[in-house]
């Protein structure tokens, strides 16, 4: 057994949830199937990456599709939930992190929407053109970009 495979309890619970098709060819064995889709969602790698210790890929691709159709999915989930009874815990590992240079900034003007003023030639003038919301910014701002006060 893996270090995240299922556990004997988890797998007590869902067991009696998973579908029994009693005619036809057995299944190959339920648990090493999960554990293989478990591995999959957990790592995020592509199905064919799959260990070669849950069987072949494409079972697993196959019965995660199956089940996903048939509902299997949302009871297995609602039955773990409630044989919990409310003791799982879950943690968002996501961190973002911001350059060394960026975390200490000095706090600057917003910067205008329509882009910035500086960039226009002396000879145009902002407020000439047909949105007509520049005019506010040119006085605000000048035709030097930088805010007067």
């Amino acid at each position: 057994m893996a270090r995240f495979d299922l556990t004997d309890f988890e797998w007590d619970v869902i067991q009696p949830l998973l579908p029994n098709k009693p005619r036809g060819v057995p299944r190959v064995d339920d648990r090493r199937v999960l554990n293989g889709i478990f591995w999959r969602l957990r790592t995020g790698a592509p199905w064919a990456d799959i260990p070669s210790r849950y069987g072949p890929y494409t079972t697993c691709v196959n019965r995660f599709n199956r089940w996903r159709k048939a509902g299997v999915w949302d009871r297995l989930l609602k039955a773990v939930s409630e044989a919990y009874d409310g003791d799982i815990q879950m943690i968002d590992s996501s961190s973002i992190r911001v350059h060394q240079h960026a975390a200490n900034g000095k706090k600057t003007d917003p910067i205008p929407l329509h882009g910035s003023l500086t960039g226009r030639p002396d000879h145009q003038d902002p407020r000439s053109c047909r949105c007509g919301r520049l005019a506010h910014l040119v006085e605000a701002y000048g035709r030097s970009g930088s805010r007067r006060t």
